[in-house]
């Protein structure tokens, strides 16, 4: 009698295991540990006056299906005050940029939290470090900041979540900010040390 509960317990035990087994090889089917991407931003680069040269690429693991750690590279150039309003008439204004332009190199660490379905929060530290150069592309500077990027979002999925794509709305701040030429400073000084971005991330996981 001992004997045949044993194995009615081992039974139960095996069957039980696979069915979870079963449930985690379904998951993984679409699960995907790993992705890399970057941002719609990069059409940006056809513009023919102010062009941002922009470069992104991001690097991110998934800790778990809700949690999402990532390394992301940005390079770009700007010549007028970040703090100025997209839709503002300044933008972008005559005599609203700055005498010269910035080239920035910008390592970014970010964490992204998911908490409803594809609904996401995530922030993330860009450390940017800055070259300045003056209208006669001359360089007159180098300075750091420290943009700090929070963003509410959702992610869509595609093809069997090979493929994702991120629209979201953010604010980015920076904290700090050193050694900016004198020239540029003056320009800047008139706006926020803020400004409301959308963010249009893609990615490939794998």
């Amino acid at each position: 009698m001992q004997k045949k509960n044993v194995w009615i317990g081992l039974i139960v035990v095996l069957a039980s295991t696979l069915h979870v087994n079963a449930q985690n090889a379904k998951k993984d089917s679409t699960y995907k540990r790993w992705f890399v991407g970057s941002s719609l931003y990069l059409l940006g680069n056809f513009a023919k006056v102010n062009n941002p040269e922009y470069v992104q690429l991001n690097v991110g693991y998934r800790i778990t299906p809700k949690d999402v750690v990532s390394f992301r590279f940005k390079r770009s150039i700007y010549a007028w005050p970040l703090g100025i309003p997209f839709a503002s008439p300044s933008f972008d204004a005559p005599g609203k940029n700055y005498p010269g332009h910035a080239r920035i190199l910008a390592p970014t660490l970010g964490y992204q939290r998911f908490f409803w379905k594809g609904a996401y929060a995530s922030v993330q530290a860009l450390n940017a470090f800055e070259k300045y150069l003056d209208e006669d592309n001359n360089k007159i500077g180098n300075g750091f900041t420290l943009y700090m990027d929070f963003y509410l979002g959702y992610q869509f999925k595609f093809f069997k979540n090979r493929f994702f794509f991120e629209p979201a709305i953010g604010i980015s701040y920076w904290p700090i900010r050193t050694n900016v030429p004198e020239s540029f400073k003056s320009v800047e000084k008139k706006w926020s040390n803020y400004f409301i971005q959308p963010g249009f991330d893609f990615g490939f996981n794998f």
